[in-house]
């Protein structure tokens, strides 16, 4: 995977060069970030110059909030948390039940961004931090597509490292103030331990089978799958030669 630095975005990255199966993630065809709000020109010319789809999984209020600052390129919204996020913080969620909650109750949702992965052109998946929604989606896509787990749960990991340290802070005391109930709210904002996504997968397999199979009974059809691993998965031999794809 690739961090790339861009003024106003947080964790963007290309996903590209992780291992899967025989080959490798291709690199320049999934990409991942924050919200795209805060894009200055500059910016944004470098995302289009990358993207050709975007896949934004924010809620109304929060895409009226933080309006996506480019244009350019085609967005599909697909929302993914139904109901209110404030209920998980109510109701003292962990990170690893959200998930859960996402993978029982937005099947659709996210069966229809892996399809939009999966028609080929590049594509960047971002929800507000692009931690949680954007980390599910990635995961399962990467996962159907063969990608080795470890180099999935590393992605993932990633992310808390890639949100700037005050802004955690400020937002961990902020959450902690409000919802001084619940013993999870710092995390919920700001963190993305491997080990969660790696018992969410475990979960998803002990279920389904796998993360392929989860797509297909949630209405894949095994000519996207077939379309999926074609549009992600390169021979080994087609890695890039250039950079650190760690």
């Amino acid at each position: 995977m690739t961090v790339i630095e861009l003024d106003g975005i947080t964790g963007f990255r290309d996903v590209g060069g992780i291992p899967a199966g025989g080959g490798v993630i291709r690199t320049g065809q999934l990409f991942r970030s924050g919200h795209l709000a805060g894009l200055g020109e500059e910016a944004a010319d470098a995302v289009r110059a990358r993207i050709r789809r975007i896949i934004d999984l924010r809620a109304d209020d929060e895409v009226a909030e933080d309006v996506t600052a480019l244009e350019g390129i085609a967005i599909t919204r697909l929302p993914l948390y139904l109901g209110s996020t404030r209920s998980f913080f109510l109701e003292d969620y962990s990170l690893g039940e959200i998930y859960t909650h996402l993978l029982g109750r937005s099947s659709a949702q996210l069966v229809a961004a892996v399809r939009i992965i999966a028609a080929g052109e590049p594509t960047l998946v971002h929800c507000t931090a692009g931690k949680d929604r954007t980390g599910v989606t990635i995961a399962l896509a990467l996962a159907a597509a063969g990608a080795d787990r470890e180099a999935i749960v590393s992605d993932y990991a990633l992310t808390a490292q890639l949100i700037p340290d005050e802004h955690r802070r400020a937002t961990s005391e902020r959450l902690a103030a409000k919802y001084p109930q619940s013993r999870h709210a710092w995390m919920l904002a700001t963190e993305s331990p491997a080990e969660v996504m790696r018992a969410s997968l475990a979960s998803v397999d002990a279920e389904w089978g796998s993360a392929a199979d989860y797509l297909l009974a949630h209405g894949f059809s095994i000519e996207e799958l077939a379309a999926l691993r074609a549009a992600l998965v390169a021979p080994a031999s087609a890695a890039p030669s250039e950079g650190d794809p760690s």
